[in-house]
């Protein structure tokens, strides 16, 4: 059986302090759930479209493990404000795999976008992002992703050890399903430091300051060959100063 190396979860009302301190901050599902001021019902109704994500066309690695859409947003003033459907785009220096591509994906779902808990979230992440660096303008980017094993193993960073060029990253694990693996791992960029962990419970929530930590997710496979497996997440990138895009590289 595989061990599960628990995450080192904080309270939330720590969350600022750490992520200023050590560049990353970890909660648990439920003190998320109670951080959103939200019910599990609202949870589900924004989970409930990850299972008609469509296929990434853009694997470089020949793969067919990963579902995905893709959604971008300007947060300001306790505002959130949809941006015209556009292209994902990070340069080689954050991505060796998939950088200097413009890589479009279908949009979020309507239903996604409706969901009562969905501007709850994104609100308080720009919070914790004016915390981080000062209140402005951020640009958000909204992934929602499904890795699966239905050819045995599935990659949730296929670019390996990253970062993503932008201030704030925040990963929300909604569920794993019948697998094994996906261990999360984080490394100072400055110095010789990291740390490795499992986000297994519902709506475990990591917070990065993107300048300061490397990140990596290990391949996942299935606990049993004749069940398909999964591992939801919702990842939101926060980023001062405008989109990525290959004019600004």
């Amino acid at each position: 059986m595989t061990s599960i190396i628990q995450p080192p979860c904080i309270r939330p009302d720590q969350l600022d302090e750490q992520l200023k301190r050590d560049g990353f901050a970890l909660l648990d599902g439920a003190d998320v759930t109670a951080w959103l001021n939200a019910e599990s019902e609202d949870l589900g109704s924004l989970h409930s479209d990850w299972s008609e994500l469509p296929p990434d066309p853009h694997l470089r690695d020949g793969g067919r493990y990963r579902y995905r859409r893709h959604g971008s947003f300007v947060v300001e003033h306790g505002k959130v404000t949809p941006v015209p459907h556009r292209p994902h785009w990070q340069s080689l220096d954050y991505n060796a795999l998939h950088g200097g591509m413009m890589r479009w994906f279908e949009p979020i779902a309507a239903s996604t976008l409706q969901a009562p808990v969905w501007q709850r979230l994104l609100l308080k992440l720009a919070e914790v992002a004016n915390q981080l660096r000062g209140e402005q303008r951020w640009f958000v980017e909204a992934h929602p992703f499904r890795i699966d094993t239905a050819d045995g193993i599935g990659r949730p960073t296929p670019e390996g050890a990253h970062r993503d060029g932008v201030d704030l990253v925040a990963v929300l694990v909604l569920e794993r399903h019948a697998i094994k693996g996906g261990e999360t791992r984080i490394f100072a960029a400055d110095k010789p430091w990291g740390q490795r962990f499992t986000l297994e419970t519902p709506w475990s929530l990591m917070l990065l300051d993107d300048a300061r930590m490397i990140h990596e997710t290990t391949p996942i496979q299935p606990q049993d060959a004749d069940q398909p497996g999964w591992r939801d997440t919702l990842v939101l990138t926060y980023r001062q100063g405008g989109f990525q895009g290959p004019e600004a590289d």
